[in-house]
C-alpha cells in the first residue's frame, strides 16, 4: 500500500493499534537521506499531541564504534550493513516490546559521528515505540528478527536527486569538504541505498517522501 508521508494520517493509523494492544512497534525505514529520522520525529509529535506515550529508538545507535570499525578495517565504509550491530539491535526491540520495564537504548551523536550508551529512555508507559533506520527490513540474519518484531513497517521513498542532495549537504554539514562528501555519497551511501530499496516490498506502507 501506497500514501503520503502525513504525519497526522500516520498518526491515525498508530492510534488504531494501540486500541488494540498495549505496545505498538513501528519501523520506519529507507535508503539513506530519505527522510527517516525526521518522519519519526514529525509523528512522535503528532502522537505526543494526542497524549499518547511514545519513545523514538534510531537504529543508528548500534553504529560500531570507530576502534571497532577500525580493528575491522572498515571504517571507510561506516554505514554499510556489516558496520552496525544489528544483533544487539534486535535484541534491544525484543527488550522494548515486552514493556515490562525501562529499557535504555544507545544514541548516535552525529557530531562525535559515535554511539552513546544508555542515552534513549523506554519506560513502560510508552504506549508506541518508534524505530528508525537503514536495514529494519532486510530479510537475512540478524535483520528479519527486527522485522519479525514490529506491528507495522513503513518504508519512505523519495526522489533519488532530492535524497542525494541531502546527503551530501549533511556530509558538509558534519564537517566533509564537498568534494569529499560527494565521494563518500557515491562510494558508500549509494551502493547501500541499492541494498535497501528492494526491501520495501517488505513494508506494510510505502510512503512518499518529501
Amino acid at each position: 500500500m501506497r500514501m503520503r508521508a502525513d504525519p497526522e494520517l500516520l498518526a491515525d493509523r498508530i492510534e488504531a493499534l494501540v486500541a488494540m494492544r498495549p505496545r505498538v512497534l513501528v519501523g520506519i525505514a529507507g535508503a539513506p537521506g530519505a527522510g527517516k529520522s525526521t518522519l519519526a520525529a514529525a509523528v512522535a509529535a503528532a502522537l505526543r499531541a494526542r497524549r499518547v506515550a511514545v519513545a523514538v529508538v534510531p537504529m543508528d545507535g548500534f553504529h560500531l564504534a570507530d576502534v571497532a570499525l577500525d580493528a575491522l578495517g572498515r571504517r571507510g565504509a561506516k554505514g554499510a550493513v556489516d558496520t552496525f550491530d544489528g544483533a544487539g539491535f534486535a535484541a534491544l526491540l525484543a527488550r522494548v516490546a515486552t514493556g515490562e520495564e525501562t529499557v535504555w537504548a544507545p544514541a548516535f551523536d552525529r557530531e562525535l559521528e559515535q554511539p552513546i550508551a544508555g542515552s534513549i529512555p523506554v519506560p513502560p508507559e510508552a504506549r508506541v515505540v518508534l524505530t528508525e533506520g537503514n536495514y529494519l527490513l532486510l530479510p537475512e540474519k540478524p535483520w528479519n528478527r527486527v522485522r519479525a518484531l514490529l506491528d507495522e513497517a513503513w518504508y519512505v521513498d523519495i526522489d533519488g536527486d532530492l535524497r542525494y542532495s541531502r546527503l551530501v549537504e549533511r556530509h558538509v554539514r558534519f564537517g566533509k569538504s564537498r568534494a569529499a562528501a560527494e565521494a563518500w555519497v557515491q562510494a558508500v551511501d549509494e551502493p547501500n541505498a541499492a541494498r535497501i530499496r528492494p526491501t520495501a516490498d517488505r513494508a506494510d506502507l510505502v510512503l512518499r517522501g518529501e
